[in-house]
C-alpha cells in the first residue's frame, strides 16, 4: 500500500502540507481533491520524489513502479506510435537485446519472457489507446514535433498509460482532452488494475472512476470512501457539526468571559476565575466554515433581444484563402438557448464560435444578427494573456473607460474580486483567479450572448457548481464548448454536433451521444442530419417539442435550485447560523421559488400548445 505519515512540505517558508497522513489500500483508485493551491501537484511531486518533504515520510512496496507524466511534453522525429511503445521498457530492451543476441539458450530466454510480459500485441494496445486519445491512423505515424503542446501531452499521457506503472498518478489528465478522448479515458481508468491517483476537477470521472476521495485541505489529508458525491454528503455532514460544535464553544466561551469579568475582583471566588481564565486562553477555536470568494460568478442580466438572435443561412466560414473548415451551415440561435457543441477537437467547434462571436467573417453564405447585438467571447488564451504588474482593478478600469469607479468595482465584485482582491498584480493569481477575471472582463458591458470555449480548465470543483449556478440565472443565452459533461448536462437544452465539415442538430440526449462515442450504440440513439424541408405544420410542432424539452430542463434546474437552497436553510437553522447569512438564504429561496413558479407555466403552455399541434 501507499502510505503517507506526517508529510510536512514548506515552499517558500509557507507550508503546503503539515504532518499530512493518508494510507491508499493496494489496488484502490483515488480521487485527489482540494481548492487551487491547496497543495495537490506539491503532494504528487513527493510522491515520486521530486520534492523532498521537511518532515515526515512516504512508504510504498520495495519493487513498486510509479508512473507520472513529465512536466515537458515528448518531442523530435518519433512518431506517436514508437513513443508509445518506447515507454514499455523491458520489452524495448528485449527487442535491443535480440537484435545483438548470438547465445541461442538467451535468445530463447528472451522470446519467452517477450511472450510472458505479451509483447507481441504491444502495437496493437499501443494504437487503441492513442486511437481512443483522438488519434487516427495517418496521426499516429506522423512526427511528434508536427503536433501543438495539447497533442503532444495527449502522446504523454498514452504512453503513460500504456506503460502499466503498478501506481498510476494522474495530475488532471482531461485538460488537454477533448470529451470523446476524456469519455474513453474514464472508461480505461475505469477498468485499471493497479493503484490509481488523480488530481481531477471532473465530477462525473470522480464519480464513474474512483471509489475513494482524499480531500487535501490546510495542509492535511482526509480519505474518504465513495465517489465524489458520497463525500459531498459526507462534507456536508460535517460542516453542518463543525458550524454546531464552532455555536456551542462560542457560547461556553462567553460564559467562561462574563464569569471572569464578574469574578476577578472578588477575593473569594478570584481563583476560580483565575482558573477559568486559564481554560478561555487555552481553548483551541473551532474554524468556521468560511465564504470562498474564488466561488463567486453573477453575470449581468442584457437588455431584452428578440428572436432569432443570430441566423446561419447556408454559410461556411474558414481561414484565408484555404477551403472553408465548416460548410451548410443553417441554423438559428434564440434569445434564451442554450447551446452545447459536440464534436471532437480539430473538427470546428472554435471555428464554428469565432464566427458567431464576429471574429471571423463568412466565407459563403450569410450570418445575420442585429447590430446591437453584445456578445461576450471567454477562451483559454484571454485567460494565458493576463499578466503583468496590472491589477485586476488596472484592467477593468480600462475596459470600462468613462464609467464611474462604482461601476468598475461593482462589476470585478460580481467575480470576488471585492477590497483588496482588487489589487492584487494579476501575475500572482491563480488559473482560476485569472479565468474568473476574464469572465468579468467579458462580460463588462451585459451581453446578450455568452460564447464559453472550455471555461473550467482552471476551475476545481466547487468553483465549476458555482458556475453552473451562475449560468442558470443568467437571462442571456450560452452557447458552449465544454468537455465537462456534468456542466453540458446542466447548463445545455440543445446539442450541436460539428464533424465531417459542418455543424447539425444532434436530436438525441447527452447519454445518446456517450453511448455512441463508446460504441454502445451503432447511432448513438439519435443522429446528427440535415433534416428535409417539412410542411409548415411538421415544422411548428417540432419548434413546440423543443421548446417543451427546453422547459422541462428549466423546471428541473430551478426544482433543483430551491431543492439546494431547502437544504442550506436546513444547515444553517441547525447549526445555529442565524442573523444576515440565514435572511440571505431565505430571501434567495424566494426568489428561486418564483423562478419555479415561472418554469412550471411555461412548461405548461409549452405542453398545451405542443398538444394542440399533435391533434391539429
Amino acid at each position: 500500500m501507499l502510505t503517507i505519515d506526517n508529510l510536512t512540505v514548506r515552499l517558500g517558508g509557507r507550508a503546503i502540507l503539515e504532518r499530512a497522513s493518508a494510507t491508499v489500500p493496494v489496488g484502490a483508485r483515488v480521487g485527489l481533491i482540494g481548492r487551487n493551491g491547496a497543495g495537490k501537484s506539491t503532494l504528487m511531486k513527493a510522491l515520486i520524489g521530486e520534492i523532498e518533504p521537511d518532515d515526515g515520510e512516504i512508504s510504498k512496496p520495495s519493487r513498486a513502479r510509479i508512473g507520472y507524466i513529465a512536466q515537458e511534453a515528448p518531442h523530435g522525429s518519433m512518431t506517436p506510435e514508437a513513443v508509445v511503445l518506447a515507454s514499455a521498457t523491458e520489452r524495448a530492451a528485449l527487442l535491443a537485446e535480440l537484435e545483438t543476441c548470438t547465445d541461442m539458450d538467451r535468445m530463447g530466454d528472451v522470446h519467452e519472457r517477450l511472450l510472458a510480459i505479451d509483447a507481441y500485441s504491444a502495437p496493437a494496445r499501443a494504437a487503441k489507446i492513442l486511437n481512443g486519445l483522438g488519434f487516427d491512423e495517418e496521426m499516429q505515424q506522423r512526427p511528434v514535433d508536427s503536433f501543438s503542446g495539447g497533442w503532444k501531452m495527449r502522446i504523454a499521457l498514452g504512453a503513460l498509460l500504456f506503460s502499466e506503472p503498478d501506481i498510476l498518478l494522474l495530475d488532471e489528465p482531461s485538460n488537454h482532452l477533448d470529451l470523446e478522448a476524456t469519455l474513453w479515458l474514464e472508461n480505461f481508468l475505469k477498468s485499471y488494475p493497479a493503484t490509481l491517483v488523480v488530481i481531477s476537477h471532473e465530477r462525473e470521472l470522480l464519480n464513474k472512476v474512483v471509489d475513494h476521495i482524499l480531500h487535501l485541505q490546510g495542509g492535511q489529508l482526509t480519505l474518504y470512501p465513495g465517489g465524489y458525491d458520497a463525500f459531498e454528503k459526507q462534507r456536508a455532514e460535517r460542516a453542518a457539526q463543525l458550524a454546531a460544535a464552532k455555536a456551542s464553544q462560542e457560547a461556553q466561551a462567553a460564559r467562561l468571559r462574563d464569569y471572569v469579568a464578574r469574578n476577578s475582583a472578588r477575593a473569594s471566588t478570584a481563583k476560580q476565575a483565575q482558573s477559568r481564565a486559564k481554560m478561555l486562553a487555552k481553548m483551541q477555536p473551532i474554524a468556521a466554515l468560511m465564504e470562498d470568494p474564488s466561488l463567486s460568478f453573477d453575470f449581468p442580466d442584457p437588455a431584452e433581444m428578440k428572436s432569432p438572435m443570430i441566423t446561419l443561412e447556408h454559410a461556411a466560414v474558414g481561414y484565408g484563402a484555404a477551403p472553408p473548415i465548416l460548410k451548410r451551415l443553417n441554423f438559428r440561435i434564440e434569445a434564451d438557448d442554450r447551446i452545447a457543441l459536440l464534436g471532437r477537437n480539430g473538427n470546428g467547434k472554435t471555428t464554428l464560435a469565432r464566427l458567431l462571436a464576429a471574429q471571423l467573417s463568412p466565407a459563403e453564405g450569410e450570418v445575420n444578427a442585429p447590430g446591437k447585438l453584445k456578445v461576450g467571447y471567454f477562451t483559454q488564451y484571454q485567460v494565458e494573456e493576463l499578466a503583468g504588474e496590472d491589477t485586476p482593478l488596472d484592467l477593468m478600469a480600462r475596459a470600462m473607460e468613462g464609467q464611474s469607479p462604482a461601476a468598475v468595482r461593482a462589476q470585478l465584485g460580481r467575480f470576488g474580486f471585492s477590497g483588496p482582491r482588487a489589487n492584487q498584480r494579476v501575475e500572482k493569481l491563480s488559473g482560476g483567479e485569472r479565468a474568473r477575471l476574464a469572465l468579468a472582463l467579458i462580460t463588462r458591458d451585459a451581453p446578450h450572448l455568452l460564447i464559453l470555449d472550455e471555461p473550467t480548465n482552471h476551475l476545481d470543483v466547487d468553483a465549476r457548481e458555482a458556475l453552473i449556478q451562475a449560468l442558470n440565472n443568467y437571462s442571456g443565452a450560452v452557447i458552449l464548448i465544454s468537455h465537462d459533461r456534468h456542466m453540458v448536462e446542466l447548463t445545455s437544452d440543445r446539442l450541436v454536433l460539428v464533424d465531417g465539415g459542418t455543424a447539425r442538430e444532434y436530436d438525441g440526449s447527452m447519454d445518446d451521444y456517450i453511448d455512441f462515442i463508446l460504441g454502445r450504440k451503432p447511432k448513438g440513439g439519435g443522429t446528427a442530419v440535415v433534416k428535409p424541408s417539412a410542411p409548415k405544420a411538421m415544422a411548428e410542432t417540432r419548434y413546440a417539442q423543443s421548446q417543451l424539452d427546453k422547459a422541462e430542463k428549466a423546471l428541473a434546474r430551478a426544482s433543483a435550485e430551491v431543492e439546494r437552497l431547502d437544504a442550506q436553510i436546513l444547515a444553517a437553522s441547525s447549526g445555529g447560523q442565524g442573523g444576515a447569512k440565514l435572511q440571505d438564504l431565505l430571501t434567495a429561496r424566494a426568489k428561486a421559488a418564483d423562478a419555479l413558479a415561472a418554469a412550471e407555466e411555461t412548461w405548461l403552455t409549452a405542453g398545451d400548445l405542443l398538444e394542440e399541434l399533435e391533434q391539429a
